[in-house]
C-alpha cells in the first residue's frame, strides 16, 4: 500500500471494523480467538515487512537513493510496521505497513521502474505463500498428520498455514486498484496517467473510496473468494 496521510474517517472505520471483530470473535470463543490472534502474529510481521522490503530495495536498484537513506532497505520489522495497518490486518483482516518514499526523477527508467517498485510488495507476498507452502509441505511429510493434528504440533501447523493466508491477503488487497493501493499504481503506471493531473486528483480523493468499500463490503467480497481460490490451489500442492 502506497499510503500518505490517512483522513481520520479512514482511522475511524477502521476502530469500528476492529471493535466489531473483538466483540464477535471474544463474545462466541475468547480462548480460541486469543489463540487465533497469537497464531498469525508471525504471519502479519512477515508479510508485512517483506511487502515494504521488496519496494524498498527495487527502489533501490532503480537508482533511488531514497529508501536506504531512511533505513528501509531491511528486514528489520520495526523499520516497515505500520501500528494502524499492523492492528487492522490484526482485528479487521486487511492492512499495510510503512509506505516506501521514493523520489522517482532518480530512477534510471522512471515509468518501468516505478512499475517495478508497485509490483514488487504484491509479487513478494505472492512469493512469500508459495515458499511457505513449500514449507507447510516438508512438515507434513517430515512430522505427519497425527502430529501436526493435535497440541504444539497444531499451533506449528496453523502458524505456517496462517502465513500462506495472510501473504494471500496482502497480496489481493494491495492489488484493488484504488489509491493509494499498490493496484492503483500498477495501473496508472501501464496506461501511462502516472505524472498526470488525472492520476492526481483520483489519488486525492482515494481514501474516501476505499473507505466507502470497505463499509458496504466490496473489499470483503473481493477478497474473500479470491483467497479462498488461491489458498486451495496451494493447499492442493501441499497435500499432493
Amino acid at each position: 500500500m502506497r499510503r500518505s496521510n490517512i483522513d481520520i474517517s479512514f482511522i475511524v472505520i477502521i476502530l469500528i471494523l476492529a471493535a466489531t471483530s473483538f466483540r464477535q470473535g471474544a463474545a462466541t470463543d475468547p480462548a480460541g480467538w486469543i489463540m487465533d490472534k497469537v497464531l498469525i502474529v508471525p504471519g502479519i510481521i512477515i508479510g508485512l515487512t517483506f511487502h515494504e522490503f521488496a519496494h524498498a530495495w527495487v527502489a533501490h536498484k532503480a537508482g533511488d537513493q531514497t529508501p536506504m537513506l531512511q533505513g528501509r532497505v531491511t528486514l528489520n520489522p520495526l523499520a516497515h510496521i505500520d501500528w494502524m495497518g499492523l492492528a487492522a490486518l490484526f482485528f479487521v483482516g486487511f492492512g499495510w505497513g510503512q509506505p516506501v518514499q521514493i523520489d522517482p526523477y532518480q530512477f534510471k527508467h522512471r515509468r518501468r521502474d516505478e512499475l517495478l517498485v508497485a509490483v514488487a510488495g504484491v509479487a513478494m507476498n505472492l512469493l512469500l505463500a508459495i515458499v511457505f507452502s513449500f514449507v507447510a509441505k516438508a512438515v507434513l511429510a517430515l512430522a505427519g498428520w497425527t502430529w501436526l493434528s493435535a497440541g504444539f504440533g497444531n499451533g506449528i501447523w496453523m502458524m505456517i498455514l496462517y502465513i500462506v493466508q495472510i501473504n494471500l491477503v496482502l497480496m489481493i488487497f494491495n492489488l484493488i486498484p484504488v489509491p493509494p493501493l499498490d493496484g492503483f499504481n500498477i495501473i496508472a503506471q501501464i496506461f501511462n496517467f502516472g505524472n498526470t493531473e488525472t492520476y492526481w486528483r483520483l489519488y486525492q480523493y482515494g481514501n474516501w473510496v476505499l473507505v466507502a468499500l470497505i463499509v458496504f463490503g466490496v473489499t470483503g467480497m473481493i477478497i474473500s473468494p479470491c483467497v479462498s481460490f488461491l489458498f486451495d490451489l496451494l493447499w492442493s500442492l501441499i497435500i499432493v
